[in-house]
């Protein structure tokens, strides 16, 4: 991809980002932090949640 094709799309993109209105942009984000995993279980994998599962149980 060219530079002025690439300059073009981030244009293109910034555009049409600023003609969704604020408040929706705004409930978007909250959205997709809400569907986000879990930070201990992203960055370390699944035995931090087994074992967090295993002391609840008890």
């Amino acid at each position: 991809m060219k530079t002025n094709d690439y300059i073009k799309f981030l244009t293109q993109q910034f555009v049409k980002y600023m003609a969704v209105p604020k408040d929706v942009r705004k409930q978007r984000r909250e959205k997709k932090k809400k569907m986000r995993k879990p930070f201990v279980s992203n960055w370390f994998g699944l035995m931090p949640f087994a074992l967090t599962m295993l002391f609840k149980r008890k």
